[in-house]
Protein backbone atom coordinates (compact mmCIF):
# COMPACT_ATOMS: atom_id res chain seq x y z
CA UNK A 1 0.00 0.00 0.00
CA UNK A 2 1.46 3.49 -0.85
CA UNK A 3 1.91 5.82 2.19
CA UNK A 4 -0.12 9.40 1.29
CA UNK A 5 1.64 12.54 1.55
CA UNK A 6 0.14 15.57 3.67
CA UNK A 7 1.34 18.16 5.13
CA UNK A 8 4.76 18.23 7.12
CA UNK A 9 4.56 18.14 10.57
CA UNK A 10 5.79 21.40 11.80
CA UNK A 11 5.52 20.72 15.98
CA UNK A 12 5.65 17.07 16.72
CA UNK A 13 5.48 17.28 20.42
CA UNK A 14 2.37 19.29 20.12
CA UNK A 15 -0.94 19.03 21.48
CA UNK A 16 -4.48 19.94 20.42
CA UNK A 17 -7.46 20.53 23.62
CA UNK A 18 -11.16 20.65 22.88
CA UNK A 19 -12.16 21.99 25.78
CA UNK A 20 -15.95 21.97 26.92
CA UNK A 21 -18.39 22.82 30.01
CA UNK A 22 -18.31 18.76 31.11
CA UNK A 23 -15.49 17.22 29.20
CA UNK A 24 -12.22 18.38 27.68
CA UNK A 25 -10.75 15.71 24.57
CA UNK A 26 -6.88 16.17 24.23
CA UNK A 27 -5.05 14.79 21.14
CA UNK A 28 -1.33 13.98 20.67
CA UNK A 29 0.84 13.00 18.48
CA UNK A 30 -0.26 9.26 17.55
CA UNK A 31 3.72 7.76 17.83
CA UNK A 32 3.85 8.49 21.10
CA UNK A 33 0.81 7.36 22.96
CA UNK A 34 -1.28 3.76 22.47
CA UNK A 35 -4.03 5.91 22.51
CA UNK A 36 -3.53 9.47 21.14
CA UNK A 37 -6.94 10.40 21.80
CA UNK A 38 -8.61 10.94 25.49
CA UNK A 39 -11.22 12.80 27.18
CA UNK A 40 -11.15 13.80 30.47
CA UNK A 41 -13.34 15.59 33.37
CA UNK A 42 -13.52 19.21 34.04
CA UNK A 43 -12.59 19.30 37.93
CA UNK A 44 -9.26 20.18 39.34
CA UNK A 45 -8.28 16.42 39.50
CA UNK A 46 -9.02 15.63 36.10
CA UNK A 47 -7.18 19.20 34.68
CA UNK A 48 -4.34 17.78 36.80
CA UNK A 49 -4.52 14.32 35.25
CA UNK A 50 -4.26 16.00 31.51
CA UNK A 51 -0.89 18.13 32.71
CA UNK A 52 0.44 15.01 33.57
CA UNK A 53 -0.35 12.90 30.85
CA UNK A 54 1.31 15.87 28.27
CA UNK A 55 3.95 16.12 30.20
CA UNK A 56 4.92 11.62 29.57
CA UNK A 57 3.47 12.35 26.10
CA UNK A 58 6.64 15.28 25.95
CA UNK A 59 4.21 17.94 24.45
CA UNK A 60 5.70 21.52 24.90
CA UNK A 61 3.21 23.22 22.50
CA UNK A 62 -0.34 23.01 22.75
CA UNK A 63 -3.25 24.45 20.51
CA UNK A 64 -6.82 24.73 22.54
CA UNK A 65 -10.16 25.27 20.85
CA UNK A 66 -12.51 26.42 23.93
CA UNK A 67 -16.13 28.25 24.31
CA UNK A 68 -16.16 30.73 27.25
CA UNK A 69 -13.82 30.89 29.97
CA UNK A 70 -13.67 26.56 30.33
CA UNK A 71 -9.85 27.21 29.06
CA UNK A 72 -8.86 29.30 32.22
CA UNK A 73 -8.08 26.76 34.74
CA UNK A 74 -6.64 24.43 32.61
CA UNK A 75 -4.46 27.19 30.59
CA UNK A 76 -3.71 28.20 34.93
CA UNK A 77 -2.43 24.23 36.05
Amino acid sequence: MKKKSGFPVVHPNAAGIDIASREHYVAVNPDVAEHPIRAFGCFTEDLYAIANWLLECNVDTVAMEATGIYWISLYLI
